[in-house]
Protein backbone atom coordinates (compact mmCIF):
# COMPACT_ATOMS: atom_id res chain seq x y z
CA UNK A 1 0.00 0.00 0.00
CA UNK A 2 2.63 2.60 0.66
CA UNK A 3 4.71 1.50 -2.06
CA UNK A 4 1.71 2.01 -4.50
CA UNK A 5 1.82 5.54 -3.05
CA UNK A 6 5.70 6.28 -2.65
CA UNK A 7 7.56 4.62 -5.65
CA UNK A 8 10.70 2.72 -5.39
CA UNK A 9 13.55 5.19 -5.37
CA UNK A 10 11.68 6.74 -2.30
CA UNK A 11 11.31 3.14 -0.69
CA UNK A 12 14.86 2.87 -1.43
CA UNK A 13 15.56 5.91 0.18
CA UNK A 14 13.57 4.95 3.81
CA UNK A 15 16.10 1.42 3.71
CA UNK A 16 18.70 4.18 3.64
CA UNK A 17 18.02 5.98 6.39
CA UNK A 18 16.49 3.09 8.47
CA UNK A 19 19.93 1.59 8.32
CA UNK A 20 21.28 4.81 9.36
CA UNK A 21 19.57 5.69 11.83
CA UNK A 22 19.86 2.77 13.49
CA UNK A 23 17.70 1.69 17.19
CA UNK A 24 15.35 4.37 18.60
CA UNK A 25 12.42 4.89 20.31
CA UNK A 26 9.38 6.50 18.37
CA UNK A 27 6.61 4.72 17.75
CA UNK A 28 5.95 3.00 14.52
CA UNK A 29 4.06 6.19 13.54
CA UNK A 30 6.26 8.91 15.06
CA UNK A 31 8.89 6.94 12.86
CA UNK A 32 7.10 7.09 9.76
CA UNK A 33 6.65 11.16 9.91
CA UNK A 34 10.73 11.09 11.06
CA UNK A 35 11.98 9.20 8.43
CA UNK A 36 9.71 11.21 5.75
CA UNK A 37 11.09 14.43 7.02
CA UNK A 38 14.51 13.27 6.95
CA UNK A 39 14.19 11.71 3.84
CA UNK A 40 13.10 15.39 2.43
CA UNK A 41 15.88 17.03 3.85
CA UNK A 42 18.65 14.94 4.65
CA UNK A 43 19.22 16.04 7.53
CA UNK A 44 19.11 13.19 10.75
CA UNK A 45 19.14 15.87 13.36
CA UNK A 46 15.40 16.12 13.04
CA UNK A 47 14.91 13.21 14.49
CA UNK A 48 16.47 15.11 17.98
CA UNK A 49 14.72 18.21 17.16
CA UNK A 50 11.28 16.59 16.73
CA UNK A 51 8.75 16.80 18.95
CA UNK A 52 4.77 15.19 19.15
CA UNK A 53 2.29 16.91 21.65
CA UNK A 54 0.01 13.71 23.19
CA UNK A 55 -2.37 12.49 20.45
CA UNK A 56 -1.64 14.32 18.21
CA UNK A 57 -0.59 11.91 15.47
CA UNK A 58 -4.10 9.93 16.16
CA UNK A 59 -5.70 13.29 16.36
CA UNK A 60 -4.10 14.06 12.56
CA UNK A 61 -5.09 10.89 10.91
CA UNK A 62 -8.34 11.10 12.56
CA UNK A 63 -9.18 14.51 10.83
CA UNK A 64 -7.39 13.10 7.28
CA UNK A 65 -9.70 10.83 7.25
CA UNK A 66 -12.61 13.21 8.15
CA UNK A 67 -11.17 15.33 5.22
CA UNK A 68 -10.71 18.42 7.55
CA UNK A 69 -9.85 21.37 5.63
CA UNK A 70 -5.81 21.57 5.33
CA UNK A 71 -4.23 25.16 5.82
CA UNK A 72 -1.01 26.08 4.53
CA UNK A 73 0.90 29.24 5.26
CA UNK A 74 2.59 29.51 1.88
CA UNK A 75 2.60 27.98 -1.97
CA UNK A 76 5.32 26.21 -1.64
CA UNK A 77 3.90 23.69 1.42
CA UNK A 78 0.69 23.69 -0.62
CA UNK A 79 2.90 22.45 -3.53
CA UNK A 80 4.14 19.74 -1.81
CA UNK A 81 1.42 17.76 -0.45
CA UNK A 82 -1.01 18.36 -3.32
CA UNK A 83 -0.39 15.51 -4.90
CA UNK A 84 -0.67 13.19 -1.47
CA UNK A 85 -3.96 14.85 -0.70
CA UNK A 86 -4.96 14.28 -4.73
CA UNK A 87 -4.51 10.29 -4.10
CA UNK A 88 -5.79 9.82 -0.69
CA UNK A 89 -8.57 11.80 1.05
CA UNK A 90 -9.03 15.09 -1.48
CA UNK A 91 -9.26 17.56 1.57
CA UNK A 92 -10.07 21.13 0.74
CA UNK A 93 -6.30 22.67 0.21
CA UNK A 94 -5.95 26.40 1.04
CA UNK A 95 -2.88 28.57 0.69
CA UNK A 96 -2.90 31.66 3.41
CA UNK A 97 -0.94 33.44 1.56
CA UNK A 98 -3.07 33.41 -1.93
CA UNK A 99 -6.16 34.58 0.21
CA UNK A 100 -5.36 38.12 0.32
CA UNK A 101 -3.98 40.69 -1.99
CA UNK A 102 -2.84 43.42 0.68
CA UNK A 103 -1.71 42.98 4.17
CA UNK A 104 -3.01 44.08 7.60
CA UNK A 105 -1.47 47.31 9.15
CA UNK A 106 1.73 46.08 10.83
CA UNK A 107 1.25 42.54 9.69
CA UNK A 108 2.55 40.47 6.94
CA UNK A 109 0.85 38.70 4.07
CA UNK A 110 1.06 35.41 5.14
CA UNK A 111 -0.16 36.17 8.74
CA UNK A 112 -2.97 38.29 7.27
CA UNK A 113 -4.03 35.53 5.24
CA UNK A 114 -3.72 33.25 7.69
CA UNK A 115 -6.13 35.04 9.80
CA UNK A 116 -8.85 35.43 7.40
CA UNK A 117 -8.56 31.59 6.64
CA UNK A 118 -8.41 30.59 10.62
CA UNK A 119 -11.85 32.52 10.68
CA UNK A 120 -13.29 30.84 7.92
CA UNK A 121 -11.96 27.15 8.74
CA UNK A 122 -11.20 27.21 12.92
CA UNK A 123 -10.58 23.77 13.07
CA UNK A 124 -8.90 23.24 10.12
CA UNK A 125 -5.61 21.63 10.50
CA UNK A 126 -2.85 24.01 9.91
CA UNK A 127 0.81 23.49 8.53
CA UNK A 128 3.26 26.33 8.73
CA UNK A 129 6.51 25.53 6.98
CA UNK A 130 8.03 29.63 6.71
CA UNK A 131 6.05 32.05 8.67
CA UNK A 132 6.72 32.55 12.30
CA UNK A 133 4.85 35.47 12.30
CA UNK A 134 1.49 33.37 10.85
CA UNK A 135 2.74 30.84 13.39
CA UNK A 136 2.51 33.82 16.55
CA UNK A 137 -1.02 35.01 15.11
CA UNK A 138 -2.45 31.42 15.01
CA UNK A 139 -1.25 30.66 18.65
CA UNK A 140 -3.10 34.18 19.96
CA UNK A 141 -6.18 33.06 18.56
CA UNK A 142 -5.77 29.72 19.72
CA UNK A 143 -5.67 31.10 23.42
CA UNK A 144 -8.06 34.37 22.92
CA UNK A 145 -10.36 30.91 22.08
CA UNK A 146 -11.40 32.37 18.56
CA UNK A 147 -10.23 29.43 16.52
CA UNK A 148 -9.18 25.44 17.62
CA UNK A 149 -7.40 23.98 14.94
CA UNK A 150 -7.45 19.99 14.86
CA UNK A 151 -3.73 19.64 14.63
CA UNK A 152 -1.04 22.26 13.87
CA UNK A 153 2.34 21.06 12.09
CA UNK A 154 4.46 24.49 13.58
CA UNK A 155 7.79 23.83 11.97
CA UNK A 156 8.90 27.60 10.37
CA UNK A 157 12.27 28.01 9.42
CA UNK A 158 14.72 31.17 10.07
CA UNK A 159 16.27 33.37 12.39
CA UNK A 160 13.71 36.06 13.45
CA UNK A 161 10.66 34.90 15.53
CA UNK A 162 11.08 31.30 14.63
CA UNK A 163 11.92 30.10 18.19
CA UNK A 164 9.94 31.97 19.82
CA UNK A 165 6.99 31.10 18.10
CA UNK A 166 7.75 27.15 18.51
CA UNK A 167 7.56 28.97 22.06
CA UNK A 168 4.29 29.68 22.11
CA UNK A 169 2.99 26.64 19.96
CA UNK A 170 4.45 24.53 22.92
CA UNK A 171 2.69 26.66 25.38
CA UNK A 172 -1.10 26.14 24.33
CA UNK A 173 -3.27 22.41 24.19
CA UNK A 174 -3.66 21.73 20.79
CA UNK A 175 -2.52 18.76 18.94
CA UNK A 176 0.63 19.46 17.36
CA UNK A 177 3.75 18.52 16.14
CA UNK A 178 6.50 20.90 15.92
CA UNK A 179 10.68 20.80 15.03
CA UNK A 180 12.39 22.74 17.78
CA UNK A 181 15.02 25.28 17.38
CA UNK A 182 15.55 27.48 13.49
CA UNK A 183 15.41 23.82 11.49
CA UNK A 184 12.13 23.20 9.43
CA UNK A 185 10.80 24.95 6.65
CA UNK A 186 8.51 24.48 3.60
CA UNK A 187 9.92 20.86 3.05
CA UNK A 188 9.52 19.09 6.09
CA UNK A 189 6.18 20.79 7.12
CA UNK A 190 5.06 19.43 3.10
CA UNK A 191 7.06 16.09 4.40
CA UNK A 192 5.16 15.78 7.63
CA UNK A 193 1.70 16.53 5.98
CA UNK A 194 2.52 13.44 3.64
CA UNK A 195 3.35 10.91 6.18
CA UNK A 196 0.36 11.75 8.18
CA UNK A 197 -1.62 11.07 5.14
CA UNK A 198 -0.21 7.81 4.14
CA UNK A 199 -0.50 7.00 7.78
CA UNK A 200 -4.52 7.64 7.32
CA UNK A 201 -4.47 6.00 4.03
CA UNK A 202 -2.96 2.86 5.17
CA UNK A 203 -5.22 2.71 8.61
CA UNK A 204 -8.24 3.51 6.57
Amino acid sequence: MIQQLDGTITQKSFEIIDREIGEHSFTANEYAIVRRAIHATADFELAQLIRFSPGAIEQGIASIANRKPIITDVSMVKQGIAGMIAKTFQNPLICAIEHVSNPLPGKTRTETGLLKVAEEFPDGIFVIGNAPTALLSLCSQVSQGLVKPSLIIGVPVGFVSVVESKKVLAQTSIPQIRIEGRKGGSPVAAAILNALMVLAFCNG
